[in-house]
């Protein structure tokens, strides 16, 4: 009985010994010899000992769409994003590609030699798409070429679909910005996301604009990527092909309406580019709410492609506070009426020197005896730094503030809000500008009562015509026509009106709304004075030159001095609004570092942004 149970023992251990055995032979199958069709399906679906297999397949994936969000204008236009067919290319042995012959025409179709395309192929190491140059986006396919690569049949190449985040039909816009890679940043902002791996060190991340104010909702839920199936030898697993893998969720990628008009956006982009604007902005807002309809900054914005060592291709221009020059005599004359230290009909000499502070006027002899309005109508140096040393500084900088200047014109809000679990400023570049320099600035942005005690009346005097420390952005110029035309209320502009779903549902509506934190009002007298003031301008005064047009237009212009690098430069200006009678746009044009005596650049193109947009009207209602 004992021997035929030991028999049964040791026929038992026999058994799994020799199980042991199979299952040892069979793992070294799977990890030393070639890899078949069923090893490979195997390995793909276990995550234990093929850890080769799964760093090759790795290695095999392509990212086709990052999944961002994209921008579209107020139409509905797409701003951002476009998919397009391009060739791919895997890194497959030279004899599991095809027949030679074959191989060269895939070469003829791409329009390289046989020999280039054997070159780069071989050099491939990770799945690539083919371009037209080094460090150039994939090579847009025709359908036609297209539908001819794919009829080859060769192993390790393929026509996919392409997602380029900027179109290719425009240039890319400072407002929306760019994204690039930013890893210190990501792990700083972003640290459990990155631990849970909802997101990655090398992503693309917002850099400036509303891709940077948006990064959060934009960045999406994940990349749809293709796998292409090799073996250990680089060769196809046959039947397996490739393997398309997208997040499964109807409401990502998110889509952002923005306020831009992207037609007349691209018009305006072309005449500055037309017409040599070299450095500076165009901006563009919509008379009854202050929507941004078009903002142009130059130098071009290039994403990848930045070349300067100051930035300056980055920055955008129309967000960065500049000295005004002679438009902020608009907001001195409102401080002189608002505190009554001048009258309407009060009359003023001028014989072209002030005769302190080393003030002159511009024009040589001066403009004789002269009302306020013909003082802003011929934009005289005296009447303005006459008025602005009657005042105190408070009085200057309490107008200014009611009136947008001095503090961020754009929309924001300070606390959280439907998906924005912070407080959100839709364009975070934008520089508050400033009258008075040297001082501490409280939270609204003013300055204390003993720092403006201390100015003095030459500062003042300077102040008032737009020069010494006083700086604005062309935004906050646009926006100042807006306010004015609104009587006083001052608004802000807004670049985003609602974001959506894929699906189509609304996540988020941004509603145009007035600024927050505002301290008073002036008068609507002292508004329709102005107004009043900046027609002048053009009918008779120093924007004559532009009176003939699509429509009757209005404004200021403003010749400001600085200096780079020790050269003497100006910054000229022109803001204003049409059509007078039914005001539609205010406008704001900077051309900034100008030469001295260059003409006047700002007022030229402020004219022709009017008949642009007047135009471009038309062709709406057509």
């Amino acid at each position: 009985m004992a021997k035929g149970i030991s028999r049964r023992v040791w026929a038992a251990a026999l058994v799994l010994f020799c199980i042991m055995i199979l299952f040892i032979v069979r793992l070294a199958w799977l990890q030393l010899l070639p890899w078949s069709s069923h090893a490979a399906v195997h390995a793909a679906v276990n995550r234990g000992g093929w850890q080769r297999l799964s760093v090759i397949q790795r290695q095999r994936n392509l990212v086709l769409d990052s999944g961002r969000g994209d921008f579209v204008d107020r139409y509905g236009q797409a701003i951002t994003g476009e998919t397009y067919s391009a060739a791919a290319f895997f890194p497959v042995r030279p004899d599991a590609r095809g027949e030679a012959g074959t191989v060269r025409q895939l070469a003829a179709l791409l329009g390289v030699s046989a020999e280039q395309l054997q070159s780069y192929w071989d050099a491939v190491r990770e799945p690539v798409f083919w371009t037209a140059g080094a460090g150039k986006l994939p090579l847009r396919l025709k359908a036609e070429q297209a539908e001819a690569i794919e009829s080859l049949g060769l192993n390790g190449v393929s026509v996919l679909p392409y997602r380029n985040r900027y179109v290719s039909g425009f240039e890319a816009k400072h407002m929306i910005g760019f994204t690039s890679q930013h890893p210190e940043w990501l792990a700083a902002n972003h640290s459990k996301e990155l631990a849970s791996g909802k997101r990655k060190l090398n992503e693309q991340v917002g850099g400036a604009g509303l891709e940077k104010s948006l990064d959060k909702l934009l960045h999406g839920i994940g990349a749809t990527s293709v796998s292409y199936f090799i073996d250990g030898r680089n060769a196809p697993v046959h039947g397996l092909d490739y393997r398309i893998t997208q997040p499964g969720n109807n409401y990502y990628p998110l889509k952002v309406q923005t306020t831009i008009d992207l037609k007349l956006q691209n018009k305006l982009e072309a005449y500055a580019d037309a017409q040599g604007l070299k450095e500076g902005a165009i901006v563009v807002l919509d008379a009854d709410n202050a929507d941004v309809i078009a903002m142009v900054s130059r130098p071009k914005l290039k994403p990848g492609q930045f070349e300067s060592s100051d930035g300056s291709e980055w920055s955008n221009h129309a967000l960065t506070a500049v000295a005004p020059g002679s438009i902020f005599k608009l907001v001195t004359a409102a401080a002189a009426m608002e505190a009554g230290v001048v009258s309407k009909k009060e009359k003023f000499h001028c014989n072209g020197e002030y005769g302190k502070y080393g003030l002159s006027c511009w024009k040589e002899g001066g403009h004789g005896t002269i009302t306020l309005q013909e003082g802003l109508a011929q934009s005289c140096n005296i009447v303005f730094a006459t008025i602005a040393e009657r005042m105190r500084a408070n009085e200057l900088q309490r107008t200014a503030y009611a009136l947008g200047i001095g503090r961020k014109a754009g929309w924001h809000r300070d606390k959280p809000f439907g998906p924005f679990r912070r407080p959100l400023r839709l364009l975070e570049e934008e520089e508050q500008g400033q009258l008075f320099a040297g001082v501490d600035r409280g939270a609204t942005g003013g300055m204390s009562q003993q720092a403006l005690a201390a100015v003095d009346g030459g500062v003042m005097a300077q102040s008032g015509i737009g020069q010494r420390d006083v700086r604005m952005s062309p935004l906050q110029a646009a926006n100042l026509i807006v306010t004015l035309l609104h009587e006083g209320r001052v608004m802000e502009p807004r670049l985003v009106s609602e974001i959506r779903y894929a699906d189509g549902q609304r996540m988020v509506k941004l509603p145009a709304q007035r600024a927050q934190g505002g301290r008073g009002r002036i008068h609507a007298g002292t508004t329709h004075a102005l107004l009043r003031g900046m027609r002048a301008v053009v009918d008779h005064g120093t924007g004559r030159s532009i009176r003939q047009g699509v429509w009757t237009v209005a404004g200021k212009s403003g010749t400001a001095q600085t200096e780079r690098a020790g050269v003497a430069l100006n910054h000229q200006w022109f803001t204003g609004y049409g059509p007078v009678k039914s005001p539609r746009y205010a406008v704001a044009v900077l051309a900034a570092n100008r030469t001295p005596g260059s003409p006047h650049q700002a007022t030229k193109l402020f004219r022709g942004v009017m008949d642009i947009a007047a135009r471009n009207e038309k062709e709406m209602k057509r």
